[in-house]
């Protein structure tokens, strides 16, 4: 069973239709990039598969919980590593928020920074605990927006080698890039999306 299908999703903002008749299926521990040029659609397809946005019409179905990191990070720069974390999963109502945290602090390496404000970290630290934040409550499905945009080289592999981790254990990840070295590299499937339908 998919952890995401999505079924003629349409999203029409104002009389611009940005996501048109869009289908898909998401499945346990699958890598999928979706590519495509500025205002294709592709942030808003991800944003209604991760509930923020109520599709004009269509519907997607999800199976469990859906992790969502958007390109720009809601993290809150005065807050340390561990209080971001903390109130993202209180936020999120998961069982055991003190556990949750310190197991993603654990696995996302980020000891030594747990009491570092967010806001003094490096790029690669910083989107660490933006993706360490949308996989807090172990969702069925990541979904990620431009995930390694603002980052070097060094500090993507390092990023990639955390999101395989999850993938191995049965995530399912769904992550939009204009890297397109990045996109037919990493990935078990490529969609391509151009003004608002996959092609």
């Amino acid at each position: 069973m998919p952890v995401i299908t999505a079924i003629d999703l349409v999203y029409d903002y104002g009389a611009r239709r940005a996501v048109d008749g869009v289908s898909l299926a998401l499945e346990r521990g699958e890598l999928v990039a979706l590519i495509g040029p500025n205002g294709a659609g592709k942030t808003t397809l991800l944003s209604m598969l991760a509930g923020v946005l109520a599709p004009t019409t269509g519907a997607a179905v999800t199976h469990g919980r859906v992790g969502w990191v958007p390109q720009i990070g809601a993290v809150y720069s005065r807050l340390s590593v561990a209080e971001n974390l903390r109130f993202f999963a209180r936020l999120e109502a998961v069982p055991d928020a003190e556990a949750a945290v310190a197991a993603m602090i654990e696995q996302m390496e980020l000891g030594e920074r747990r009491a570092e404000p967010v806001g003094r970290l490096s790029g690669g630290n910083r989107q660490r605990v933006n993706v360490g934040i949308g996989l807090l409550g172990a969702p069925a499905a990541l979904l990620l927006d431009e995930p390694t945009a603002a980052l070097d080289p060094l500090q993507r592999e390092r990023l990639w080698g955390f999101i395989h981790r999850f993938v191995a254990t049965g995530t399912a990840v769904l992550f939009s890039t204009h890297d397109m070295e990045e996109a037919g590299q990493r990935p078990d499937r490529v969609l391509e999306m151009v003004d608002g339908r996959l092609v």
